[in-house]
């Protein structure tokens, strides 16, 4: 997010946990603010030649906090002081 002011995280299945979890630490730790959440089911095959089967998925797009960028600062900031 440093290089973008916008970030998208998506997941399919079991990994959907995963993203949410994500985006619930960057909004919780000042560094992003939801702007989107989108939901779908994606056809798949099981196998090759396998069964038609639905996945879910998420889309999630995240934007940079007021704070981000002061919050980035103070972490190099911290990251020098411990390196010395």
């Amino acid at each position: 997010m440093q290089q973008h002011n916008e970030v998208e995280l998506s997941a399919l299945g079991m990994a959907i946990a995963t993203v949410v979890t994500i985006a619930e630490i960057l909004k919780n730790n000042g560094l992003a603010v939801e702007k989107k959440i989108m939901t779908s089911t994606v056809d798949m095959r099981e196998d090759a030649g396998g069964r038609p089967i639905q996945k879910a998925k998420i889309e999630i797009l995240l934007g940079k906090s007021e704070k981000f960028d002061e919050l980035m600062a103070a972490a190099a900031e911290e990251a020098i002081e411990y390196e010395e």
